[in-house]
């Protein structure tokens, strides 16, 4: 390599807590590699001490391509593209591995003063490493030409926070070389902020860009004495490839995604959006902002409820400055009382006394005029002013250097578009100065952890610790969740009410409670999902070790406002249960079912298989909750009616029978008693029959005691503090309710029985390929009308060489327009073979109008020509060879507004369609996800027959539906695909037609690189 063009990468203590140790950012370990090489380099630059700021301003995002070009600024450079123009995907929001938001963007001329700053800021040490001596000043030149990159041979990305520079990587192309395809990489991070992961986040980002230009490979020169920086690159997932010369080490490999690459993202994800919400649920002090003395006022209510709650640090109400005509509450004061002078007359001198400034307070706790005025550190703000006056406690609390802020203020997203765009303005303001956001619109937080003690909330009343984990969005809805949890005994560990979930969502409630100990069950309440690929990549994760409960509500449970403008409102409710348990997400109905499942799993084990026994004093109830059971997929073993008049050693008897079967896996007991008794005894029975020794394993028991919702006294077993505790036996009103909550446990269990299997890739995928054939496609994209999205159907041609990338071969035809080359087409192919219509209305009919089959010879092919040209009008025609006689399938992907893109299978045919009877499930398909899918219809028997023989190449099918979900799921341009139909057999599954439409992403994607 050329000396002038070799790098120094120096971040040592880019690597966050899953790779290397904080120390790494210690002056005895640095974290760059001095180099011999020139200075003039951008990619030299070594990571620096950012200058600290008395008062952050306001970020300001670089001028648009258009408006530069205005003002005769946006002068190309020598590859024709203007230092402005850059793709805005590559703007984005990310999380440092303390929580921390910082935001990402490429560099651009003006941010010349930003990296003057930054590289002042540089420390001695970094600053000798750098350019081997001191070098206290970068020339106007370097800063010209490290500001001013093509966004395509060379790219930079800053990380910004309060509007300073404390992260920068670099990319450049060495064509000039002899090496195309590769790319020189370098970044480096502020001193103050290293260790905190920066250094793997802008490799991500810059392995992203480089890939969208068509580079495969980075190489970098790093010195011997330096081995954290290579293992940065090792650490994130890379197969490296290392040589020596002298003191530096030359690193190169390749950037393309790997399955290793995308577990190393998600572990840091993991754990970056897990401590974000731990600084949200575990602050250390909290300021209430609007904390008024009218007890009738929000903030009032927020206070009491967090000193009654007794969190355990500061609280600092923030009631704002007085003006001197009024009072705390910011409210006129009447009829003040005369001053001395106009009571006694000018001559009149009062007594002296002792003055006294007195300190504003809200419910005896010193008040402060401001957040910033408050002198100890704040780590979590809760808003309860008007929305004109956030914009300005925001502004504060950037000051002070508050981590989270929850917001209780409504008038944002819920109050239309004027509000929804200050809510953007809101969430951007928020990320740009490394916080997160709860709300707007929001009830508030809980975390009921004694070490903490916050309710953060507007309820009042919580329920008691415990270990379930909450979250849902509509405030209202909240405290009625609240106040139903605590009727039903069902304990917390913590709650989120997200209001307008503009920031915080559940996606980051589901990576905290994947590692917090004290939460055994998540429940959900949703109306939308932000990220649906990640909920479910998340959740089929979390689902493994702990049981996940959702309610999914569409735009019955949203304000009219939200529910217009939130696409995800309109949800097909088919889909939505089958992609929920695809990821072992239990999906109800109602609030009273979330509950009565939660009940269960807080205080059951759950039941190793179907068989259920049924013990109870009621012959009716007991025939009610045996048909619900089996309706729901139990198996009852037996149903035991002991008589109305049971004893209650009849009761123990019977049940401890039960625990004691090795062919029983679950109980349910029903005791309601024709008359009053002392119910004490039975409760103790039950109790102590739930408790024998001598059962062979753990079973769940679940009763109808009395008809009482929740856990009974005599049912519960206690803890420390006399709360239920595992082992508690929850009761419900009905033996229907009590049999659900069964079904649904054994549903989750046999789930969670499934072998753990990561998606598959199928053999012959041209991944590259593919997406070179998708970007031409797209440069023929329609400009957007402000209507639909734009979107290019790709042609039949277009179409089968896409999917012949992924190993998905369609039966070959050809395109015809005259008599003469349908002949010579039908000849090529070979007959006997069929001629088809083009246009979409003649295509798939009933009555198959539209297509001529089994031609034998080339004057049937004329013929058929001839009449279909005249009966359809159609220009162009199909001759297409034959394929095997089969069933007729369809496998279809489409971007579902909820759930984003979703894989679905059913038999072929306008009566299927209409019928509604397909199967769905979110992509990547593992390979039981597949075979599972192909059973899904309830047609699916007409396919697979009834065990006669009649059966097809299932695993042709199987194999077919695993490279269709691979082809959407590195191709998130496809808007819709349908393969249909396709001719399964005995022989195999022969596809016939595909037809392909590509656009803009609509929905979030999962892949690449790390962002909120």
């Amino acid at each position: 390599m050329d000396s002038t063009r070799r790098t120094r990468v120096t971040d040592q203590s880019a690597t966050d807590p899953h790779s290397q140790p904080e120390q790494a950012a210690t002056a005895d370990a640095p974290d760059q590699a001095p180099s011999s090489q020139p200075a003039d380099r951008e990619t030299e630059l070594t990571e620096a001490q950012a200058p600290e700021r008395d008062a952050p301003e306001s970020v300001t995002e670089p001028q648009t391509p258009e408006s530069r070009t205005s003002t005769g600024e946006g002068q190309s450079d020598s590859s024709g593209r203007s230092p402005w123009d850059y793709p805005r995907n590559w703007i984005a929001d990310v999380l440092a591995s303390d929580g921390g938001v910082v935001h990402l963007r490429p560099i651009v001329p003006d941010d010349a003063d930003r990296l003057v700053r930054f590289h002042a800021g540089l420390s001695e040490r970094t600053r000798y490493m750098r350019y081997f001596g001191p070098t206290p000043r970068l020339p106007a030149r370097e800063v010209a030409r490290m500001t001013t990159v093509d966004h395509h041979n060379r790219v930079a990305i800053v990380a910004v926070l309060a509007d300073d520079i404390i992260a920068m990587g670099v990319y450049e192309g060495l064509a000039i070389d002899g090496r195309p395809d590769a790319a020189e990489v370098a970044f480096v991070v502020a001193d103050e902020h290293q260790g905190r992961g920066l250094g793997p986040v802008l490799l991500e980002h810059l392995a992203g860009a480089a890939a969208e230009n068509g580079f495969t490979k980075f190489e970098a020169e790093v010195l011997s004495e330096n081995p954290n920086m290579v293992a940065v690159f090792r650490d994130a997932g890379y197969q490296l490839s290392r040589s020596f010369d002298g003191s530096t080490v030359h690193v190169e490999f390749d950037i393309d995604p790997t399955d290793a690459i995308s577990s190393v993202r998600n572990a840091r994800e993991r754990a970056s959006e897990a401590r974000s919400v731990a600084n949200l649920l575990r602050p250390m002090s909290v300021a209430v902002i609007g904390a008024s003395t009218d007890p009738r006022k929000v903030g009032n209510a927020l206070l009491s409820n967090i000193v009654a709650a007794g969190f355990t640090g500061p609280v600092y109400p923030v009631n704002g400055p007085a003006p001197a005509d009024e009072d705390d509450d910011g409210e006129e004061t009447e009829n003040k009382p005369k001053s001395w002078t106009a009571m006694m007359g000018a001559s009149y001198t009062p007594p002296a006394r002792r003055s006294r400034k007195r300190q504003a307070a809200v419910r005896g706790i010193r008040a402060y005029p401001t957040v910033r005025d408050i002198p100890d550190p704040v780590d979590l703000a809760v808003v309860a002013v008007p929305a004109a006056r956030v914009d300005a406690v925001l502004d504060d609390c950037l000051v002070k250097g508050v981590r989270t802020l929850v917001v209780v203020t409504s008038g944002f997203g819920d109050a239309g578009t004027e509000g929804l765009e200050s809510e953007n303005r809101l969430v951007a303001q928020v990320r740009e100065h490394g916080m997160r956001l709860v709300g707007p619109n929001a009830l508030g937080v809980v975390n009921n952890d004694p070490e903490i003690a916050l309710n953060a909330t507007l309820a009042p009343r919580i329920p008691q610790p415990g270990r379930v984990g909450f979250f849902c969005q509509s405030g209202a809805l909240g405290i009625t969740i609240l106040d139903t949890a605590a009727q039903r005994q069902i304990g917390l560990s913590t709650f989120v009410s997200a209001g307008n979930r503009a920031d915080v969502s559940g996606n980051d409630l589901l990576q905290y409670w994947d590692s917090d100990t004290a939460t055994d069950v998540v429940l959900l309440y949703l109306e939308s999902f932000g990220n649906p690929r990640k909920f479910s990549r998340i959740a089929r994760r979390v689902s493994r070790s702990k049981p996940i409960v959702a309610v999914k509500r569409a735009n019955n449970a949203m304000s009219p406002v939200r529910a217009a403008r939130s696409q995800s409102a309109r949800i097909d409710d088919e889909i939505a249960q089958m992609v929920l348990e695809q990821a072992g997400v239990v999906r109800v109905d109602t609030l009273d079912e979330l509950f009565d499942c939660g009940s269960l799993f807080a205080f059951q084990p759950l039941p190793r298989g179907p068989r259920t026994r049924i013990i109870g004093n009621s012959s009716v109830l007991g025939s009610l909750a045996a048909e619900t059971a089996r309706a729901l997929g139990l198996e009852v073993t037996d149903t035991v009616d002991l008589g109305a008049g049971a004893s209650e050693d009849a009761f123990e008897d019977a049940v401890t029978k039960a625990m004691t079967d090795p062919g029983v896996d679950s109980v349910l007991v029903v005791f309601v008693p024709p008359v009053a008794v002392d119910a004490d005894w039975h409760a103790r029975a039950l109790m102590a029959a739930a408790g024998t020794p001598g059962a062979d394993a753990p079973k769940p028991i679940v009763s109808t005691f009395l008809a009482v919702e929740g856990v009974p006294p005599g049912l519960t077993k206690p803890g420390p503090d006399g709360l239920p505790v595992f082992g508690s036996i929850p009761s419900f009103p009905s033996p229907e309710r009590a049999a659900t909550a069964l079904a649904r446990a054994w549903q989750y269990a046999n789930w969670r029985e499934r072998p753990e299997v990561e998606p598959v890739r199928a053999d012959g995928i041209d991944h590259e390929g593919a997406r070179t054939l998708v970007r031409e496609a797209l440069t023929d994209l329609p400009e957007a009308d402000g209507g639909e999205p734009p979107s290019v159907r790709l042609d039949p041609v277009a179409a089968q060489q896409l999917l012949e990338k992924y190993g998905i071969h369609v039966v070959p035809f050809r395109e015809v327009s005259t008599m003469h080359e349908a002949s010579a087409a039908a000849r090529e192919l070979g007959f006997p073979v069929a001629v088809k219509a083009t246009s979409s209305s003649w295509r798939g009919r009933l009555d198959r109008e539209g297509a001529r089959l089994d031609l034998p010879d080339a004057t049937a092919v004329i013929t058929a020509f001839t009449e279909l040209s005249e009966l359809t009008g159609d220009s162009v025609l199909h001759v297409q060879k034959m394929a095997p006689k089969g069933i007729g399938t369809v496998i279809e992907i489409r971007d579902d507004r909820s759930f984003g893109s979703v894989i679905s299978y059913g038999l072929s045919g306008r009566t299927f369609e209409l019928l509604g009877d397909r199967g769905y499930r979110a992509m990547p398909l593992t390979e039981y996800d597949a075979n599972e899918l192909l059973h899904e219809p309830r047609s699916s028997a007409l396919v697979h027959g009834d065990g006669d023989g009649g059966g097809v190449d299932t695993a042709a099918l199987a194999d077919l539906l695993v490279r269709v979900s691979a082809l959407g799921e590195d191709n998130a341009e496809i808007r819709s695909l349908a393969i249909d139909p396709i001719l399964v057999s005995s022989e195999g599954a022969a596809v016939l037609s595909a037809d392909v439409v590509l656009g803009p992403v609509p929905t979030r994607d999962d892949s690449g690189p790390r962002r909120l």
